[in-house]
């Protein structure tokens, strides 16, 4: 559909009005450019937007990363940068809906979108304006442009105490210790608040030589729910053909467990030759992702990747910890194989029919079953009898799939090329092949430095407790049917 910036005639607009779908129904629709400045080189971005289930408390709340790429004159897919003097709507010049807020970090990225005042249920605004400095990003007035705004449901993790560890016998498991600083280069020392020594980094490792190294005290924001097959192909499909080959999922799997490791064989519907990618089951979490895959993603997106401290920080919150818990805060766990309900796989409302009740809901080994691969975002919330963290699978700030269906990559602290990692957000563009060019990461080529946590569907109760680490250091480069991605942001 073309629009027309009616106020100067200046621009030509082609905008996607389709719903973009990143999370769990996240809607952005009715885009567009509206106010044109000549003289200030900056225009508004407007939009609608939606999501399902939204909260705000005393503990946190959910939000929405908004971000918008361009096109110039029909050439390649560029970040667009948001206007910034200190991070409020009035003084950037947005304009919020009644019961929004926004907030634009100072490297101008994105914005964040979010309640208010304390609520819960659905959410749908109307009329969002974003300010766009189209000059500084070397547009001119009379340039064709092309938009599409693209919308991420994150979570926001607070500032403060924490525990690393459980005190059980998961395997690996950190020594229990309090994390009471941001500073990770802290030895810990003493009795923490919440079990073992208090520290910036867990008793008995190596620490970072870096004092920024994310141990997961200082607040962040993180994705709500894993990397779905939409949120993928909406990436790829406004890479450059050479990034496209680069980024190919469907390509190059290796043998993995004696099976078939075609995509579709362990339930990734994301079809690609020439041209735009597609996909069959759009809600479905994003499998067969390499690290390089996912760094990609989180650098195109201004995102980047969680830590394993982080990733307990986000699991457990600043509560004391229960040895050999699940993601969820206890140790039930349901163990008999799921069925989805019929007419629904692969679709946006695809059903569990048989959910534990009263006890925590997970995909893995157990109950698995025929399924032979992950499941949609966000299932576990949609198909609990009862809404409890338990029974949703959920974690103690409400993140959904942190255990079991894909493997959250993280960065560990286990080996000197994760201690090297700075919490650098990604700058929205890719090199020329479709790597991340953020070289304070993990390089994408060797994926050393990463580790998985939190198992996955194939795998069994070592695997998926909240502090088991049987796949922290695992160095793995390669695309698996069981490898996710899921990325944060530090918050201002």
């Amino acid at each position: 559909m073309m629009l027309k910036n009616r106020a100067s005639l200046l621009y030509v607009l082609l905008i996607i009005l389709g719903p973009s779908v990143w999370g769990n129904n996240i809607q952005i629709t009715n885009g567009g450019l509206a106010d044109q400045n000549t003289t200030g080189n900056f225009t508004m971005v407007k939009f609608d937007i939606s999501w399902e289930n939204s909260w705000r408390n005393p503990r946190n709340h959910d939000a929405a990363w908004v971000f918008v790429k361009f096109s110039a004159n029909g050439g390649p897919w560029q970040h667009a940068t948001i206007n910034y003097v200190d991070g409020t709507a009035v003084n950037d010049g947005h304009v919020e809906p009644s019961g929004a807020t926004i907030r634009t970090p100072s490297d101008k990225f994105g914005v964040f979108i979010y309640r208010d005042s304390s609520g819960g249920g659905n959410v749908n605004w109307s009329n969002v304006k974003l300010r766009w400095n189209y000059g500084a990003d070397g547009v001119s007035d009379l340039d064709l442009i092309e938009i599409r705004i693209f919308g991420v449901e994150m979570v926001y993790v607070p500032e403060g105490e924490f525990a690393v560890g459980s005190g059980g016998t998961s395997t690996n498991e950190f020594t229990l210790t309090t994390i009471v600083t941001g500073n990770s280069t802290i030895s810990p020392t003493g009795t923490g608040t919440l079990g073992g020594a208090g520290g910036g980094y867990p008793t008995g490792q190596t620490p970072s030589p870096n004092t920024s190294w994310p141990n997961g005290y200082k607040a962040f924001y993180c994705m709500k729910y894993e990397l779905s097959e939409a949120q993928w192909v909406e990436f790829f499909n406004v890479l450059t053909p050479t990034q496209k080959t680069t980024r190919d999922i469907t390509a190059n799997h290796p043998t993995y467990g004696g099976k078939n490791t075609d995509a579709a064989s362990s339930r990734n519907t994301v079809s690609w030759t020439s041209g735009n990618a597609t996909s069959s089951a759009p809600d479905r979490a994003c499998s067969f992702l390499s690290y390089a895959d996912g760094a990609a993603y989180a650098d195109w997106s201004g995102l980047r990747p969680i830590t394993e401290l982080e990733y307990e920080k986000a699991c457990r919150g600043g509560i004391a910890p229960v040895a050999d818990e699940f993601v969820w805060g206890t140790t039930n766990v349901h163990t008999t194989a799921y069925t989805i309900s019929a007419g629904t796989n692969g679709q946006p409302n695809e059903f569990i029919d048989n959910p534990g009740i009263g006890t925590g809901n997970i995909s893995f080994n157990p109950t698995d079953g025929a399924i032979d691969g992950p499941l949609r975002c966000g299932i576990f919330a949609a198909s609990a009898v009862n809404p409890t963290a338990e029974e949703t699978g959920g974690t103690y700030y409400g993140i959904m799939e942190m255990s079991g269906n894909l493997m959250e990559r993280c960065v560990t602290i286990g080996n000197v090329d994760g201690g090297t990692f700075l919490p650098i957000h990604g700058n929205g563009e890719l090199d020329v092949n479709g790597e991340t060019d953020i070289t304070q990461w993990p390089a994408p080529a060797t994926a050393s430095g990463m580790g998985g946590r939190g198992g996955a569907w194939n795998l069994p109760f070592g695997s998926i407790r909240l502090s088991s680490r049987a796949d922290a250091t695992t160095t793995d480069a390669i695309r698996r049917p069981n490898f996710g991605w899921r990325a944060v942001r530090t918050a201002e």
